[in-house]
């Protein structure tokens, strides 16, 4: 059993920066590709950014590629996403997610845990 924990999320000017954290309980977080996914209401998870769990292989999706880092560091269980030139449609809340051991993935349905989310308005 994995449980998630996000921080860093809040209010901040287009142009602006913020760092999610996620931090993870749990003996297999070394094992697992993390995810990062937004949602805003009423719409789809969406993908953003994944880490496998050596770190190795990244993925990011189109919109934010340049402007996202994804890193991690399995000796605090934490997953970092370093979100720079942050533009007002980054506004949503922003969940990280962790797939089963030495799987990976950039579907929603491939990961088996989340976090409770932690919303990202980015004002013009």
């Amino acid at each position: 059993q994995v449980q998630l924990v996000e921080s860093g999320g809040g209010l901040v000017q287009a142009g602006g920066s913020l760092r999610l954290s996620c931090t993870a309980s749990g003996r297999t977080f070394s094992s697992c590709t993390m995810g990062w996914f937004r949602q805003a209401p009423g719409k789809e998870r969406d993908v953003v950014a994944a880490i496998s769990w050596c770190g190795f292989r990244t993925y990011y999706a189109d919109s934010v590629k340049g402007r996202f880092t994804v890193s991690r560091d399995n000796a605090k269980n934490t997953v970092y996403l370093q979100m720079n030139s942050l533009k007002p449609e980054d506004t949503d809340v922003y969940y990280c997610a962790a797939t089963l051991p030495r799987a990976w993935g950039i579907d929603s349905g491939v990961y088996a845990y989340w976090g409770q989310g932690t919303q990202v308005t980015v004002s013009s």
